[in-house]
């Protein structure tokens, strides 16, 4: 494989199709079910599938054979699935009638709810590009994967590089917790077959100077909890004092789970033993990139991280348990508040769990673990909204861990690098429960400043690039090594 004609070819296809699809991606507000309870009337889901299965109709011609489905079950969200046959010796062993070795590769299309804070000229279904950045929500989460993974396959017919045959998956349901997804795979199953190889484009990369591997993904548990103390508000003089507060009550609550000073998560059940393994790779992690592990973020002045340790940071936000609150209701805004204690507080809670740790039973702990004994006799209720397992990737086999290696000296000029993310992908859990021989090529291209979910989200053009070009030569050594093998 010519390295450097690959580079071109890619480069080539993101800058005169990928980026411009993207731009017109970037205006369809399909906001998650989660967050767009009428969907299916809206039409933008439809939408965007609409947009990417165009364009990669126009595509195959150039991946003989391939075939595009948007498959659609019943008040489900729809799913493009795309099967691309093996080139060269795997279709030989496929049309034997023996069974043909499969590379899957997976990304989303659904989108995080708009956020505010945008900077002036930015929105987010107000594509903008910047230099090398497109600004909009969605674009680097997840919209670029289904043209990633195509541009690669493409990039290898170009040359006549031989690869597996591919599935290429691509949901709508993702930022919802996928809910939708275990139906689909169960419904393609045979189609599917058992991959040995998962590419998956939707994870973070600590820097934009080289690959990323991702090697583990917390798992989350989340909901609403809610505080009534009373039927409905009443004068602040006459019952403060007198009637409990609902907020303190919340804040006592809240308490039981995360300590108030240091942030650290109180019940050891929401802990595991974090592998030797991860905590070597953290401790490499924070020597390439240094404070870069925080400097990222939008500090206010005179702002601080939770501790000084870059190594023990690296672990917070991959390994361990962290508590963020996402949404209060029952709470006027500020122009609007009188002087009434208000009836009830109400917050959604969204829990980072380890890797490792049963989603399903850490929802469970945190459901009793707020609603036993409340203060006073208030009615307390947490209702679960979403609960899912991380996951740990298995040991890279040595091919793969050689594959990546070069991959990332040819095109981003600098050895690869692995770490934990803190994020979670439902699909990756899921996958490694089902294919537990499968190796993982898990990257992507929310980097520093990136912001995914939050207002000013971009895509790094150049990154997406890259990463495009190293799934093509991974898929095309994953082929070399079957041969071999």
């Amino acid at each position: 494989m010519d390295t450097a004609r690959l580079s071109r070819f890619v480069s080539r296809l993101w800058d005169d199709e990928i980026v411009p699809q993207l731009v017109e991606y970037i205006r369809i507000p399909n906001k998650s079910p989660m967050f767009d309870a009428q969907w299916a009337e809206h039409g933008y889901m439809d939408a965007a599938v609409a947009l990417m299965e165009n364009w990669v109709r126009s595509k195959l011609p150039g991946l003989p054979g391939a075939t595009l489905e948007v498959v659609r079950l019943e008040g489900r969200t729809p799913l493009i699935y795309i099967e691309v046959p093996a080139l060269g010796a795997d279709a030989r062993t496929a049309t034997a009638g023996q069974a043909a070795d499969t590379v899957m590769l997976y990304g989303h299309l659904d989108k995080q709810p708009e956020m505010t804070g945008w900077a002036d000229g930015l929105g987010p279904w107000t594509p903008v590009i910047k230099g090398d950045k497109l600004y909009g929500r969605g674009g680097a989460d997840d919209g670029y994967a289904i043209f990633g993974s195509l541009a690669a396959l493409l990039a290898l017919h170009e040359q006549g590089v031989p690869h597996a045959r591919c599935v290429i998956m691509i949901e709508a349901c993702e930022e919802s917790g996928s809910h939708d997804l275990p139906y689909y795979v169960d419904h393609l199953a045979a189609r599917i077959g058992s991959p040995s190889l998962v590419v998956c484009l939707d994870s973070g990369c600590g820097n934009y100077d080289q690959l990323w591997l991702t090697t583990s993904l917390r798992g989350m548990t989340g909901g609403n909890l809610t505080v009534q103390v009373l039927e409905e508000g009443v004068h602040s003089g006459d019952a403060s004092g007198v009637v409990p507060s609902s907020f303190r009550i919340l804040r006592e609550l809240l308490s039981r789970l995360e300590d108030p000073v240091t942030g650290r998560i109180k019940p050891m059940e929401l802990y595991v033993d974090i592998p030797a393994e991860r905590i070597e790779q953290a401790k490499h992690s924070a020597q390439v990139l240094g404070t870069a592990i925080y400097d990222k973020f939008p500090w206010v002045p005179g702002m601080q991280p939770v501790g000084t340790d870059l190594a023990e940071l690296v672990l917070n936000r991959t390994w361990r348990p962290q508590l963020a609150v996402t949404g209060v209701g029952g709470m006027p805004s500020l122009d609007s508040a009188g002087n009434v204690l208000r009836p009830q507080t109400a917050v959604k809670l969204s829990l980072r769990i380890p890797p490792t740790l049963d989603g399903v039973a850490a929802g469970g702990f945190l459901k009793q673990l707020l609603e036993k004994d409340p203060p006073y006799g208030a009615r307390v209720t947490f209702a679960t909204e979403k609960d899912g397992s991380g996951w740990n990737a298995p040991a890279l086999s040595p091919w793969l861990a050689q594959a990546v290696g070069e991959a990332s000296q040819h095109y981003f000029g600098a050895p690869a690098t692995f770490m934990g993310e803190g994020g979670s992908i439902p699909f990756m859990g899921m996958l490694g429960e089902k294919f537990p021989q499968a190796q993982f090529l898990i990257t992507g291209v929310l980097g520093p400043h990136s912001n995914a979910h939050g207002p000013n989200e971009f895509l790094h053009i150049p990154t997406g690039k890259k990463v495009s070009m190293v799934v093509a030569e991974v898929v095309a050594r994953h082929h070399q090594q079957g041969a071999r093998a």
